[in-house]
């Protein structure tokens, strides 16, 4: 077994949390394919992608309280199994209706590793302590999406998109085989919950009504908003407006998860001498700016890769300072009940991710307009919340430093 507080855990629960990237951006470069191959427009191509972001947000209302009562280990396996039985149904799909309802029953299954990984940080860690493993986790997680493009757009080429989601069932599978061997159970258990719906109720309550809460998830939650605007349009704008072969998108996708990786090593380096308020706010100037840039060059009618590519990864290198810190943030006030709170932390931040999504999708002009705006007003409007609300009612530890660092 796996030392709680060892690095091996660390790497583990990242790879749970990779899931969730993974389940979405291994498949980016076949939606042009897919669209094609089932008949499907690129509103419904689309809604594959925000179907999985709404089932993966509603389940995590269950599998978060269901672990505060019998554990993280239990329920993050049985995920696994089901994330696993309902990609080889992706696989099997033969119409677009198919192809979205198991992507429905994927996202059941697929959210008990993310919302159950941070919980488990939480467990183990204190809350400053969480904040710089999450932005550890965040690098070591940033590898799925570095390449998952890029194996995905390999996969397509040589075997066809169902291979994608046959590999998908493969992670999932051995993934679960070394949490169910190595991983202790993190749930000390004199924090098990029970399963009154009165409890689980008042859980929520106390949770949703933290106003310290409101602001990191809130925060967290629109910054991820304009992430997943530029997930839902980049193969479109990349692959069918630019011109940008399947292969050729991993590797411009890759240059975006750079910029991610080095706003979390730059988070974890900084994190030891700096609050998480400066980090984050800092995090907030970088992907505010850079989501404005790429909006004024795709208005300017400056249609090119670097104008997308480029603001893309600035934005993400605030990403990668904001995500951690809103994250722990969070989380900080309910040591008791972290499970619920991670489950409805990961509600609100999918909710919003694929209500934009969707929006992306369905206001796409065949050009990159949409999607940059998406971005931007995503980010300016995290930028507002963390103003009028998160800095004034930090969590402990968090509280906002008297000067910019």
């Amino acid at each position: 077994m796996f030392r709680l507080t060892s690095l091996s855990t660390t790497i583990l629960l990242a790879a749970a949390v990779a899931l969730g990237p993974l389940a979405t951006d291994m498949y980016l470069p076949a939606m042009p394919t897919l669209g094609a191959t089932l008949l499907a427009d690129t509103g419904q191509v689309q809604l594959t992608l925000s179907i999985y972001m709404i089932g993966f947000a509603l389940a995590q209302l269950v599998c978060g309280p269901l672990a505060d009562r019998f554990g993280r280990k239990p329920i993050m396996l049985g995920g696994l199994l089901l994330f696993a039985i309902a990609s080889l149904g992706c696989a099997l799909a033969s119409s677009i209706e198919g192809l979205i309802l198991c992507r429905f029953l994927q996202a059941l299954g697929g959210s008990a590793g993310p919302v159950l990984g941070r919980a488990a940080v939480r467990d183990i860690h204190s809350p400053r302590e969480a904040a710089r493993i999450m932005s550890i986790m965040a690098g070591i997680m940033a590898i799925a999406p570095a390449i998952a493009p890029t194996l995905g757009g390999g996969l397509l080429v040589g075997f066809g998109w169902q291979a994608i989601f046959i590999a998908l069932a493969g992670y999932a599978i051995v993934l679960s085989a070394v949490i169910a061997f190595r991983l202790p159970e993190p749930l000390a258990p004199h924090y098990r919950q029970t399963l009154r719906p009165a409890n689980l109720l008042r859980n929520y309550r106390t949770v949703i009504s933290n106003r310290s809460f409101q602001g990191y998830a809130l925060t967290n939650a629109l910054i991820f908003s304009g992430l997943f605007s530029f997930l839902s349009g980049s193969s479109f704008v990349l692959i069918d407006f630019l011109g940008v072969s399947p292969s050729a998108f991993g590797a411009y996708f890759s240059v975006m998860v750079a910029g991610y990786i080095t706003g979390s090593i730059l988070s974890a380096r900084l994190s030891r001498t700096r609050l998480p308020d400066q980090l984050l706010r800092q995090g907030l100037v970088i992907s505010i700016s850079a989501s404005v840039l790429m909006a004024g060059l795709a208005w300017a009618e400056v249609f090119t890769t670097a104008a997308v590519i480029g603001p893309q990864m600035l934005f993400m290198i605030g990403v990668g300072m904001i995500l951690p810190q809103t994250m722990a943030g969070a989380l900080a006030p309910f040591p008791q009940m972290a499970g619920s709170a991670s489950a409805l932390f990961g509600f609100i931040q999918m909710a919003l991710a694929a209500g934009a999504g969707i929006l992306v999708g369905h206001l796409h002009n065949g050009t990159s307009q949409v999607m940059a705006t998406a971005i931007a007003v995503s980010a300016i409007t995290a930028g507002l919340v963390y103003w009028l609300r998160t800095t004034r009612y930090p969590a402990a530890g968090f509280e906002p430093a008297a000067s910019p660092a």
